[in-house]
Formats: structure tokens, sequence, C-alpha cells
């Protein structure tokens, strides 16, 4: 049986989901047809229903919950991995503006939909100035002048410095701060419409996926290294260590809890739809 798999070309994904593609561990009868996308563009085949199983923000996940249901295994959830706002001017003054006169201040976010334009929601409600930009993009968006501050993700938190630009805030630290829990960025969802044996073949094998990677790191290091973005092995590895935990392996009951209370908080702002379907995959 094949089915269709979507997930980020960033380390993190690809690390994951080395040996479950490349046939490293015993896929069971399945194979995958893989998509390569930034986080946004999932997001979007995701809303038209065109993958059986893919990595989602969030963020979108609660708007496609009677479509798709969340595995335990694969999810990025974790403590200091959130995005971070940051600039090329005064990082104080910026952030005294989006406080007071949000609208005054353009930013470029990474997708109208992804957990990172969630928590600039939560954490700044009057910044609703806005450009979308392919998460690559933003930092160079910054430097050009094209907007005033970026909301970035993934291998950027590494590389912002280094291109003389500055912090604002770190928002993965503000969730923290206010909920004491990890952060949910990204998680993989299964397509309601495949057998429910099917859904849970897949999660297992994820799961022994990750597992694979995490005894035999540097297994797949070509394959990850030919999708990154131009970065060292070093950047490469920090970049799976901030990403890829325990939570990868399975959500467990603190996973699971933060997750709920991230659609929780984002309900009672208002920022997402009333969930009426269990978000998890049927035991």
């Amino acid at each position: 049986m094949k089915l269709t798999l979507g997930f980020s070309p960033c380390p993190n994904d690809t690390f994951i989901f080395d040996a479950l593609i490349h046939h490293k561990i015993d896929t069971e009868g399945l194979d995958f047809e893989v998509f390569y996308d930034d986080v946004e563009t999932l997001n979007q085949k995701a809303f038209r229903g065109e993958l059986d199983i893919t990595k989602l923000s969030y963020h979108a996940f609660a708007y496609m919950v009677n479509q798709y249901a969340l595995l335990d295994a694969g999810s990025a959830l974790g403590f200091g991995v959130g995005p971070m706002l940051i600039c090329k001017g005064d990082p104080e003054e910026l952030r005294e503006r989006l406080k007071t006169e949000g609208t005054s201040v353009k930013i470029g976010i990474p997708g109208k939909y992804t957990t990172a334009n969630f928590l600039l929601g939560l954490a700044f409600p009057e910044a609703t100035n806005k450009e979308e930009i392919v998460f690559s993009g933003i930092e160079d968006a910054v430097l050009d002048g094209t907007i005033d501050v970026g909301l970035i993700i993934h291998e950027n938190r590494f590389t912002y410095q280094d291109k003389g630009l500055k912090k604002i805030i770190d928002l993965g630290d503000y969730w923290e701060k206010e909920t004491g829990c990890a952060i949910p960025l990204g998680g993989i969802v299964v397509n309601r419409k495949l057998p429910l044996d099917i859904q849970h073949k897949v999660n297992r094998l994820i799961r022994k996926s990750v597992e694979f990677a995490f005894a035999n790191p540097k297994s797949g290091l070509e394959f990850i290294r030919s999708h990154a973005q131009e970065m060292s092995e070093e950047v490469m590895y920090k970049h799976i260590e901030l990403y890829v935990n325990k939570y990868s392996v399975d959500l467990g009951e603190e996973g699971r809890k933060a997750i709920q209370l991230m659609f929780d908080t984002a309900k009672e702002k208002g920022i997402i739809p009333e969930i009426t379907n269990d978000i998890f995959v049927a035991p």
C-alpha cells in the first residue's frame, strides 16, 4: 500500500523520517510517496486534503481536526525551541511599538496558520500588519528593509545573529513562562479516511523511525544535508537536538496536555474555532 507523506526539508523532519522512507526499518508493507515542502505549504495541502500523512502546524491542525487525527509519534514540542521575533534596528524600541502601535510595524511571518503566528497573536494582539514570506527568506527581508520585524522558525534561530540581526523576543520562552508547558510547534497527522489499523501502523512505524535515528544518529547524514539550507553539520545537529526529543517518540501525557492547553487558550482568545472531535487517533 502506498501513502502520500509530506514533511519539511528541515533537519528535524529529515532526521525523523529517514529510516522510514529509506526502508531502514520494516515498513510492514507500506510505501510512501514523499513531498518536501515548507510548513505553510504543507498546511495548505492539508486544507485541500491532498496528503494521507503530513507534518502540520498545531495552529493549522485546529482547523482540520474533522479531517485529520494527530499521531503520538513525530511531533516537535520542547522547551527553548520557539519562534523568535528579530529586527535590524533597536529591539527595545520595536518591542514597545509592537505593544502600543502594533499596526505601524510591518512583520514578516512564515504563514498565517503557523504556530509561530499563533504565538505572535498571543504576545502582541495589536500587531496585525503582517506579510507572509517563506520562512527561509525572512532574514533577508529584514536586512533589505522590506519588513520591520521578522518572525523566524527552524534553523534561522541559529543564523540570524551571524547576519547582524537582533532578538526582540523569544516567543517560545514567552509561552513557557505563561504556561509552564513545552511549546507545541508541529505534529504529524493522518487522514481519518484511512482505516484505523493503518493509522495505528503509521504511528508505530514513525516511532520506530525516530528510535532508529536516535540509535544511529549519523545514518541519515547525507540525506539530511541534501535537503538542509546551507549550514554546517554542527548547526544541523543542533537543530535536530532542539526539535527531536522524547515527545517525538511519543507525546505521552505531558505532551498531550501541552497541546490541549494550546487549543484551549486559542479557543478562549477566539483565535481558532470550536473543536468537537477528539484530536488524537482513536485507540
